[in-house]
């Protein structure tokens, strides 16, 4: 984020921050902390694949990408795209590698090896402890492609992809669970793209011998942003075959509080789209649940043009627009199953590599601290605090590519609040994200009942919103950890400026 001029010193009201463990929002499923990786750029190879290198294990995966990812705790990985899954043949990927065919990536215009494929996607899930979720091919593939994929992952009888995949050295079927029925099928940029009713005509046939081949897949449509005409063809036509609609949504901006504020168009999506769900199972008395699956978002505005690979280098500020996502995603439990950040490796992504190493860019902490401290029950918690209006010009001159436009959704709360427990209600984490600029915000924190007996902050700051981690300076936005005392039921915390703070509580009685 580009520098912004200090603004005077100015007072802040004491803000407050109330929990009542009782207020239970709904259940956050883990899948909110998925990860997506695709072939673009250098996300797979040169990523997290790189057969040769010294810091790669026998089967070609980097090592110290291999343990930044584990730390994360990806409950599901999202591949092979993304556009790219538009011309992509999963066929070419299986087999000796060496007779694997090298094909045009016509999706970002670059040549694919194939020597990353099906199998070494599906042991990479294994190695970082996460469900697969493949995206098929709707653009350029065909009916007995999907079918067979399915057979290939997840069969169990004496056929022939299941035998296939048994030959390649894999006797127990994959149970890959989640299927997504192509990517962005809406876009003029997609192979093959169709219109709404041609998608669903198309998607409800893959979906159907998709089913009869395993009738325990998770099955997820092809939404657009969640409040286009799209969206409303798509559910009025697929629901009685899905369990997910995607929706995907990019935010950025140079300008700090158009960047961060820009995050609550998730916010704007999720209500529209739910609403639309609830309405299309109420008119066709669908019976099974039908969650909505972020399958891709993230800050990204700056590197847009394909040649680049898409290496967005990110600053602290771009770290509390992701924390917003988060938060956002955290408060709208019920109806968010799945969410998959876009990507893990180079591309849009928290880590950065180059032959000797990497760094972990400042999108990296926040998302690391949610999945690592997030607790399985959010809270609906009480929030006064200041507002931020923001100006409708100011967010012209500073839009994305994207288009992006929240001034409505304002004014907005300059600290972002979620908090979330244990099952068992021992356990409580708040999240608070300080999206003012230049001062610190003053919370007095207090519990409906129990007291807190134990209490660690951690912190993700710099020196500026504009700081950037790099090479030289990995450390320029870092996680800071320390113990608190003397909290009590009630207790006034300072959250500085530009800063995540997660505070994680014992309760007692």
């Amino acid at each position: 984020m580009d520098e912004q001029p200090a603004e005077l010193a100015r007072e802040t009201r004491v803000a407050t921050i109330k929990i009542d463990l009782d207020r239970a929002l709904g259940t956050v499923d883990r899948k909110l902390f998925g990860g997506f990786v695709e072939h673009l750029g250098r996300c797979i190879y040169g990523g997290i694949y790189e057969p040769g290198s010294a810091l790669s294990n026998a089967e070609g995966y980097r090592v110290d990408v291999l343990e930044v990812v584990r730390a994360l705790r990806l409950p599901v990985l999202r591949w092979p795209g993304g556009n790219f899954a538009s011309g992509y043949h999963w066929q070419d990927g299986i087999g000796p590698p060496e007779q694997r065919p090298r094909r045009m990536n016509l999706s970002w215009h670059s040549e694919e090896s194939n020597q990353f494929g099906i199998n070494e996607f599906l042991r990479y899930c294994r190695l970082i402890d996460a469900e697969p979720y493949l995206c098929v091919n709707l653009g350029t593939g065909t009916l007995d492609e999907a079918q067979a994929w399915v057979e290939y992952c997840n069969g169990t009888g004496d056929t022939y992809w299941a035998n296939l995949r048994r030959q390649h050295g894999n006797e127990r079927p994959y149970q890959v669970r989640y299927w997504g029925l192509g990517n962005e099928m809406y876009g003029a940029w997609q192979i093959g793209a169709l219109t709404p009713t041609a998608y669903v005509e198309r998607a409800r046939e893959f979906a159907k011998v998709m089913k009869w081949t395993d009738p325990s897949i998770k099955l997820i449509s092809c939404g657009q942003s969640g409040w286009q005409a799209w969206d409303r063809i798509v559910l009025e036509g697929l629901a009685p075959y899905i369990d997910f609609h995607s929706i995907h949504i990019y935010t950025g901006a140079f300008e700090h509080y158009s960047n961060i504020f820009a995050a609550h168009q998730a916010e704007r999506a999720l209500n529209i789209c739910q609403a639309m769900i609830e309405q299309v199972r109420y008119e066709q008395h669908i019976a099974h649940p039908i969650k909505i699956a972020y399958d891709e978002w993230n800050v990204w505005f700056r590197q847009v043009a394909p040649e680049t690979g898409l290496e967005e280098q990110y600053d602290l500020s771009d770290a509390l627009a992701l924390a917003t996502y988060l938060n956002i995603f955290i408060r709208h439990c019920r109806a968010v199953g799945m969410a998959n950040l876009a990507q893990m490796v180079n591309v849009i992504a928290p880590i950065f590599t180059r032959l000797d190493g990497l760094f972990l860019q400042t999108i990296y902490h926040p998302f690391s601290l949610y999945a690592t401290l997030t607790q399985e029950i959010a809270l609906d918690v009480y929030v006064d605090c200041d507002l931020y209006d923001l100006p409708p010009e100011a967010e012209e001159a500073a839009a994305s590519p994207w288009g992006t436009r929240v001034a409505d959704l304002g004014p907005f709360k300059l600290l972002d609040v979620t908090a979330t427990c244990d099952a068992a209600r021992r356990q409580v984490v708040l999240a608070v994200v300080n999206r003012d600029r230049d001062a610190a915000h003053t919370a007095t924190v207090q519990f409906a009942d129990g007291l807190a007996t134990g209490v660690d902050a951690h912190e993700v700051n710099g020196a500026t919103p504009g700081a950037r981690n790099s090479f030289e300076q990995p450390q320029a936005v870092s996680v800071q950890q320390r113990p608190l005392e003397g909290v009590g039921q009630s207790f006034a915390y300072t959250f500085p400026a530009h800063s995540l703070t997660m505070l994680r509580f014992q309760m007692g009685v």
